[in-house]
């Protein structure tokens, strides 16, 4: 191939791994199982509305002022079964707890199809390898569980960077610990601007995962679009 590259760098969710289920039905779920009825499409709003306000006034998991990024979630969870109507804070607390710790096992995460031939082709080609995602640090445990971990040299969180994606010092971080420099590495991502354009203003290469039925985002070039995982070995085989 044209591209001499040594480094791979993965996002995570919605590229390797993604959930089994919409957050507001695993939610109203975990709610039955403490004996509370909540609507999930209801709670799906609620956490879609709480998650983005959070996220505005505490970006990156309130690092840098004071928050972990546990208590980050608890909140979330909290606001979002509250906005739904529930009051009793002792029940709130135990499934913000409960569902924190679920969200880390391979029960609420799946690999999607073609990752784990992909990777592990992809180490077997020689390239170093390393996750580059906004996530806190239940990112070790949750690549664990679903058994990729193995694939990585390194995780480099936004939670452990103390940067979220798109800024260019996550993908510096990445370098640095890959041993690349920008032009030697390639990022493979599902979001347009988080993942593809962020690394190409890095320096990197970079590859958009986007399956043909999700329409069209903004242009990018076809030879950069990976219809699915499996599309990218044709792209780097050496």
């Amino acid at each position: 191939a044209m591209l001499r590259l040594r480094l791979l760098t993965w996002d995570v969710k919605d590229t390797l791994l993604r959930l089994r289920q919409p957050v507001g039905q695993s939610y109203a779920a975990e709610a039955r199982a403490h004996g509370l009825r909540v609507q999930p499409e209801a709670l799906g709003r609620s956490f879609r509305e709480v998650y983005g306000a959070q996220s505005r006034r505490f970006p990156n998991y309130g690092h840098g002022q004071g928050l972990s990024s546990r208590q980050w979630w608890l909140d979330v969870v909290k606001q979002s079964f509250r906005l739904s109507g529930v009051q009793d804070e002792a029940a709130l607390t135990k499934l913000a707890e409960k569902l924190y710790r679920d969200y880390c096992s391979s029960h609420t995460w799946e690999v999607l199809p073609g990752a784990d031939e992909t990777l592990s082709r992809c180490r077997q080609l020689g390239f170093r390898m390393g996750v580059v995602s906004n996530f806190d640090s239940r990112l070790e445990v949750i690549l664990s569980q679903c058994n990729l971990r193995q694939h990585f040299e390194f995780v480099l969180t936004s939670e452990a960077a103390g940067f979220a994606k798109p800024d260019g010092r996550i993908f510096e971080q990445a370098l640095r610990l890959g041993g690349a420099r920008p032009e030697q590495a390639a990022h493979i991502g599902d979001d347009y601007s988080r993942d593809y354009r962020a690394a190409r203003a890095a320096g990197m290469h970079s590859f958009l995962l986007r399956a043909a039925d999700q329409g069209q985002g903004p242009e990018v070039p076809p030879e950069h679009v990976l219809p699915t995982l499996s599309h990218l070995l044709a792209l780097i085989e050496k």
